[in-house]
């Protein structure tokens, strides 16, 4: 009967995974049209950046990679039937992102100390904010999934539940995790 029912959750589970997978596939189109609009504007207006990427950048790019990282081990502890190592890497893979959460918020401080203001004579300029802004919506639903996922690992549902909600959330992590990391480049391939 168990063994009925975890095949029953497995096929009820698996039209939501897809559902992800639309949400997924429509966010990089959002990001990859906003990247080709930046280059559409950029390219007619011939105005760049004209700016240097705030040094934040790159730690808060070290803080979501690691963030990837603990969000494997939480997957695999998981997996393992490992509960109180996987709560402990959600833990630690939602601090990570509250932390690169502050830390863009940070970065959009020393592009005010810089000059680079949202609303300025160089649009390229507001792209900066836009880009990351759109991300950070990303990251705030990625860490409202994580602590989805935290819950139920702390109200033991079925393991069949447990491991599909550390895929999803894992899953939508690791995108938002590759999309920083491709923004990231993208502006420092645009900087000047």
């Amino acid at each position: 009967m168990a063994q009925m029912q975890q095949e029953q959750d497995r096929l009820n589970l698996a039209p939501k995974k897809f559902v992800m997978w639309l949400i997924i596939f429509a966010s990089f189109m959002i990001f990859a049209a906003l990247t080709s609009g930046f280059i559409v504007y950029s390219g007619g207006s011939g105005r760049g950046l004209n700016t240097t990427m705030p040094p934040i950048f790159i730690y808060s790019t070290i803080i979501i990679a690691v963030s990837s990282l603990t969000m494997i081990l939480a997957a695999r502890a998981a997996r393992q039937l490992n509960f109180a190592l996987q709560r402990l890497f959600l833990w630690v893979t939602i601090a990570l992102g509250i932390g690169f959460f502050a830390a863009q918020i940070f970065a959009w401080g020393e592009l005010i100390k810089m000059g680079v203001y949202f609303v300025n004579t160089n649009a390229s300029q507001s792209f900066i904010y836009v880009f990351t802004g759109m991300h950070l919506l990303h990251i705030l639903a990625g860490i409202l999934l994580l602590i989805n996922a935290l819950i139920k690992s702390y109200v033991n549902v079925a393991q069949v539940k447990n491991l599909y909600y550390m895929e999803l959330s894992g899953i939508f992590w690791h995108f938002v995790d590759i999309v920083w990391i491709y923004l990231y480049v993208f502006l420092l391939l645009n900087q000047n």
